[in-house]
């Protein structure tokens, strides 16, 4: 062949294999999976460059050992518009009837039934229900039960069940099931729940443990989910095969524990069958990433929580390469995805009752739209459980989105002053709070059985009167009144100086989610009593501010008046002296941070102190109210206040410089 004629050959084979490789026909990278669209439906992530790796992502055939899932014979024309009636839908809030199940109930029955009555779902009859919830049932022969009244053919139904079951797929019912088949799941229709375990608690739950199961640091380890819960330990080196018969190197030095035992690696590998779907839980609890390989089941609530932000998807026939890019992952990212595992783990699937809320949660959300929820508040703290959108559908408007929103509180409160008791403090009361610069408006909370004075003293801001029920919880209800984000909640009998106020507003602006108060009290273990008791004297730690002085957001009048189970409401208005406790529950189960002190001058305390109904610094609280604390826990499932130390002051406070250098001069005043 001529010179010029093996030159040209050369020239043409270069420009072709260059051509294939800018076309994209042999990646050479992986890609990260892309996030949620907004209001888009939200399954398994997917590799970007599955249209050049078919061979490899999403490959049509599965190998000849895989076990072959059966085709369900469902109703594939069943969708959120064809089978559900959105006008029977009326109000703000999403109306359930329970059909009671057939024969006898399981205890995790029995608690959905009670979670359900006791919460703002429940409606009394089938009329007034949007949603008609249904618990199948089997008989002794495994034969399903019969149909609940009402029927209609499934429509406007949810058939609810924690555990797999074969009486699910019922007529035009939407169907919440756990892990199902990814064959049979009907995406923006059903509802894919965890797979729990028959121990999981009803309410409440363990917390996340990601501190007590990390490995050492700079330890990368792999737990491989194995039979009945257990977990096989082994390293992460590239050279190791942990599991499968599709390599033949030696899996290496490993270490097995017992089911009951959390893993405790970075990386949780779980087989993609759908027996493996029980160990996905144990994965998220104990902090460690769940790997999943070649997954043939829904994970759980796809269609709101962005799980590309927490797990991560493999192809179970590719381990040394799924190996090595495990072990080049970099650290900030490891933690990123632990840390969000900690917060789904808390946030939606620590309890029985979290699941079904969460399950109803999405169930609303498609009735109301998406806006309802934004992807942002499912996917990050509080989580959407806690972002109530019967009080706002903006992020603006919460207090846990300002950084996020790049935006900050508004720079006015409101005064909301609850009188039981009328007298000659008031007055001073009212005219320390309405000197402050950051004060909008004054609200007189009238709750005593004598009439309201017929004037006021006069104010530079508005003053409006607001008739109370005479009960505890009428001071955290949201009223229209308050024209503010900010909530400065009051006793009559408070003494306050201007300055006082002032500082505590301009720290509250700092933590817009978290109280800040003036007098503290502290839970702590009583062994003698085997309970929980509460201290108010002046100590080094605290966990609670008392609510008849202290700022706080707006927002938690609502989740204190819609989201509390009505049990809960009830004990604070039979026993006034557990409405503080309660409030201290309800924001650190929402923050999982203690409250903030700030300086309260030591002649208020003499002349007159925060109390409310016996609550405040003095006598130790009697026996009746050392109850409410460990009644409102047992309500809640779990203690969740937090302890501090930390006391914040004005800089120069105390300092030996002239006082006419400090800003907040009257906090020092003996």
């Amino acid at each position: 062949m001529p010179l010029w004629k093996r030159k040209s050959f050369w020239l043409v084979l270069s420009v072709s294999w260059l051509l294939l490789i800018l076309l994209g026909v042999f990646p050479f990278r992986l890609a990260v999976p892309p996030g949620p669209l907004p209001g888009s439906s939200q399954s398994w992530p997917r590799w970007l460059d599955a249209a050049f790796l078919q061979s490899f992502s999403q490959s049509e055939t599965l190998p000849e050992d895989a076990p072959q899932l059966p085709q369900a014979p469902r109703g594939s024309s069943c969708t959120w518009g064809a089978c559900f009636d959105t006008s029977k839908c009326k109000g703000n809030v999403l109306s359930i009837f329970v059909h009671l199940p057939v024969g006898p109930t399981t205890e995790a029955h029995r608690g959905i039934l009670d979670f359900l009555e006791g919460s703002r779902y429940y409606a009394l009859s089938p009329a007034e229900a949007c949603l008609h919830l249904f618990l199948p049932s089997q008989d002794h022969r495994g034969a399903c039960g019969p149909l609940p009244p009402y029927w209609n053919g499934g429509r406007n139904h949810l058939v609810l069940s924690l555990y797999p079951a074969p009486c699910t797929r019922l007529g035009q019912a939407m169907v919440a099931e756990a892990s199902p088949s990814s064959d049979i799941f009907r995406p923006g229709f059903d509802v894919a729940l965890p797979y729990l375990p028959e121990a999981h608690p009803l309410q409440g739950g363990a917390p996340g443990q990601l501190q007590q199961h990390s490995p050492q640091p700079g330890a990368t380890l792999l737990a491989v989910a194995e039979e009945r819960g257990r977990w096989r330990t082994v390293s992460t080196h590239a050279s190791a095969c942990p599991w499968g018969r599709l390599c033949e190197q030696d899996p290496g030095p490993h270490q097995t524990h017992p089911g009951e035992t959390l893993p405790k690696a970075t990386f949780c590998l779980i087989p993609g069958h759908r027996s493996a779907a029980s160990c996905f839980l144990q994965a998220l609890q104990a902090g460690c990433i769940p790997v999943l390989l070649s997954p043939r089941w829904e994970l759980p609530f796809s269609e709101v929580i962005d799980w590309t932000k927490a797990a991560i998807i493999a192809d179970e026939r590719l381990p040394l390469q799924v190996l090595a890019a495990l072990g080049e992952m970099p650290p900030s990212r490891i933690l990123s995805l632990r840390q969000q595992t900690q917060f789904l783990w808390t946030a939606y699937f620590s309890s029985v009752e979290k699941v079904i809320h969460t399950t109803l949660e999405i169930i609303q959300d498609r009735v109301w739209g998406a806006s309802a929820h934004p992807s942002l508040m499912w996917n990050s703290p509080p989580g959407a459980l806690l972002a109530l959108p019967t009080f706002s559908t903006s992020l603006k408007d919460f207090p846990f989105y300002h950084q996020q929103q790049g935006s900050s509180p508004e720079s006015r409160f409101s005064a909301l002053i609850w009188v039981g008791v009328s007298g000659e403090p008031l007055l001073k009361l009212i005219q320390a709070v309405a000197g402050s610069r950051h004060c909008a408006q004054i609200l007189i909370l009238w709750s005593s059985e004598k009439p309201p004075p017929d004037r006021w003293p006069e104010t530079t801001v508005p003053l409006t009167v607001i008739e109370g029920h005479r009960k505890a919880s009428d001071r955290f209800f949201p009223y229209s009144d308050i024209s503010t984000t900010a909530i400065l909640s009051l006793d009559a009998r408070s003494s306050l100086s201007t300055s006082e106020v002032d500082f505590a507003f301009v720290v509250w602006q700092s933590f817009p989610e978290r109280m800040v108060g003036f007098l503290t009290g502290n839970h702590f273990w009583d062994e003698a009593r085997g309970g929980w008791g509460y201290s108010t004297k002046m100590a080094n730690e605290f966990s609670m501010v008392l609510t008849t002085a202290a700022f706080y957001h707006r927002y938690y009048h609502t989740l204190f008046t819609h989201s509390l189970p009505k049990t809960l409401r009830t004990l604070a208005d039979d026993t006034p002296t557990c409405v503080d406790i309660l409030m201290n529950f309800l924001v650190a189960t929402v923050t999982k941070l203690p409250p903030i002190k700030v300086p309260y001058g030591r002649q208020h305390q003499e002349a007159a102190p925060l109390a409310a109904e016996g609550l405040g610094p003095g006598p130790e609280p009697q026996p009746l109210a050392q109850d409410c604390i460990n009644r409102v826990a047992a309500g809640f499932g779990h203690m969740p206040l937090v302890s501090s130390r930390v006391r914040l002051d004005p800089v120069l406070f105390k300092d030996p410089v002239s006082v006419q250098r400090k800003k907040y001069r009257s906090l020092e005043k003996p």
